[in-house]
């Protein structure tokens, strides 16, 4: 996102956290700042994108934060996925101290950020947006204004949520087909062009196929986006059972070794969880389960004795 601007002219105060992660932008010309602040205290307009609320905070408010070093009537454009009541308070925060707030976070990968092909999410007052918009759309080629502070970071978790559950349930649905002898390959070929799966989905075809989970989007990020639903969920009256089980189950994933991979390896979690395709009930020739047997073993006289105790207690 950063080099999409600075593709475009302009000049750039960075800075990151891990400090290898700014070399190509001051490569390109780019100042890298000491600090948060440092970079607050020469811009007028500062982006933040970062992995959770917590890492935005510690930004903004936290020593060699930025939030009290920007000028009066700046902008502060938050594009990390975060909680809308988070985005509330830091608008709050900003407010405060004389600074304009947009909450913008974006829908897309890697490969679409480095094309500039982003969706932006946008909660705020209209008239900052349209200060900014030029940049954005040096980013992005689509910006949504949902409505006022926390909106933006509302649409953003509708978005992951229908994501994150849709490739749980996938992922879900072509183990269970493997079990009974059908290939995910197969499984894919014949729900292409169907209503039954999502674009999203059939993008993800090749990593799945291929067992080749290199990141686009972190499994990691998204339990944490499915995790905010679910708070946010609760600090609203929400019930969302579905959402909540997905989240458990990236959780599991994460602990299986999977949370820095692409969120598609949900479908590697779960196929090798169930030894699909190489235990008996995965093959080409499904071995039907044993039946479950029913019959109580006792004898007939402790079933007598129980069945008595039992009228009894009645």
């Amino acid at each position: 996102m950063a080099a999409n601007l600075q593709k475009h002219g302009y000049d750039l105060i960075v800075f990151n956290r891990t400090r290898a992660k700014a070399r190509p932008l001051r490569e390109q010309g780019a100042t890298v700042a000491e600090s948060a602040a440092q970079v607050a205290s020469q811009v007028d307009v500062l982006f933040t994108m970062l992995s959770q609320p917590e890492a935005v905070e510690q930004a903004a408010l936290g020593a060699d934060g930025f939030l009290n070093h920007l000028r009066p009537n700046s902008i502060w454009i938050d594009c990390s996925t975060v909680n809308p009541s988070f985005s509330k308070r830091m608008a709050a925060e900003a407010t405060r101290r004389k600074v304009r707030f947009l909450d913008a976070p974006v829908s897309g990968s890697a490969p679409l950020a480095a094309d500039g092909k982003l969706t932006f999410w946008i909660g705020g007052e209209g008239a900052d947006l349209e200060e900014v918009r030029s940049l954005l759309l040096y980013m992005g080629n689509r910006i949504a204004h949902l409505g006022p502070h926390g909106s933006g970071s509302a649409m953003k978790l509708v978005v992951n949520l229908l994501l994150g559950t849709g490739m749980a349930a996938f992922a879900e649905a072509a183990v269970l087909a493997e079990g009974m002898g059908l290939p995910v390959r197969v499984v894919f070929d014949s729900l292409a062009g169907m209503p039954q799966i999502a674009p999203f989905v059939l993008s993800k075809r090749n990593k799945i196929e291929n067992a080749d989970y290199r990141p686009e989007f972190q499994l990691s990020s998204m339990q944490k986006d499915l995790h905010l639903a679910s708070v946010t969920a609760y600090e609203t009256g929400v019930a969302l059972p579905l959402t909540d089980s997905a989240k458990e189950l990236y959780r599991l994933a994460m602990r299986n070794g999977h949370a820095g991979e692409d969120f598609s390896a949900i479908y590697g979690y779960l196929a090798s969880n169930g030894n699909a395709g190489t235990s008996e009930g995965s093959s080409n020739d499904p071995v039907s389960p044993k039946p479950v047997r029913l019959r109580d073993e006792r004898t007939a006289k402790e079933q007598k004795s129980s069945n008595r105790r039992l009228n009894t207690s009645a």
